[in-house]
């Protein structure tokens, strides 16, 4: 079980209303004096239909509340194992459930509402790729494991020999899990070390700023080439651009 007291650490004890129910969470609180909605997945959570629709109606309900009024940022907190494997998700169509996830934070964010990811504990393939991965920017907490795939689970898939993918994953983190490599590949904005827990709140606070303040633009592409993750993929969206 995840401790909720990291809530306290991030937003300061009694001073934010988030509350945990299952795998689901929800609330408000401040960062920086700034009032901002909170809400993600808590737990390793399993991500179903259900625990989608309501990621998505939490989105919509904080679009609906602040209409006529400043957007609040939303603070996302991704903790999630990924996509529930079950036969039963899949055939009740779960991708697009997922999908839903993200026009309505497509939807959040064309309504002038910033967007700031935080990784906690997990943050796994399609549980993550469908809200978490789309903040303006994304922190990884300590400890924050990010991955799409396991190597054993991409040699299955992929037909490539297991060792040979591990022999790839050290020369490439296209190829290997972790958040380091996420940052290396700009996937993952800004790395939260060991020990920053009491600097939690002015790093979370820095990360919002820099969210409302920068244009909203994909740059993930170029962060990739500065920090040696993905050497090519800035010149081909250059190409293609232009």
């Amino acid at each position: 079980m995840s401790d909720v007291k990291v809530f306290d650490q991030l937003f300061g004890a009694n001073q934010h209303t988030v509350r945990v129910d299952g795998f689901f969470l929800s609330g408000s609180a401040q960062v920086g004096g700034q009032p901002v909605a909170v809400m993600g997945t808590w737990n390793a959570a399993p991500m179903d239909g259900d625990l989608a629709l309501a990621i998505a109606a939490e989105i919509l309900r904080v679009v609906e509340a602040d209409v006529g009024q400043a957007p609040r940022p939303i603070i996302f907190i991704a903790d999630t194992q990924g996509q529930a494997l079950s036969r039963h998700e899949e055939v009740l169509g779960l991708n697009g459930y997922f999908a839903h996830v993200a026009r309505c934070t497509d939807l959040a964010r064309r309504s002038g509402h910033t967007i700031v990811t935080l990784i906690h504990g997990e943050a796994v393939s399609g549980g993550f790729l469908a809200y978490g991965l789309l903040g303006d920017i994304v922190c990884a907490m300590p400890g924050a494991q990010v991955r799409v795939m396991d190597l054993r689970a991409m040699s299955r898939v992929t037909k490539i020999d297991f060792d040979r993918l591990q022999s790839l994953a050290k020369e490439s983190p296209v190829f290997a899990p972790g958040a380091d490599n996420y940052w290396r590949m700009g996937g993952v904005t800004t790395l939260w070390r060991d020990g920053s827990e009491q600097d939690w709140p002015n790093l979370l606070a820095a990360a919002l700023t820099e969210a409302i303040n920068n244009p909203k633009t994909d740059a993930r592409h170029q962060l990739g080439k500065e920090r040696g993750g993905r050497t090519l993929a800035a010149q081909i969206g250059s190409d293609i651009s232009g």
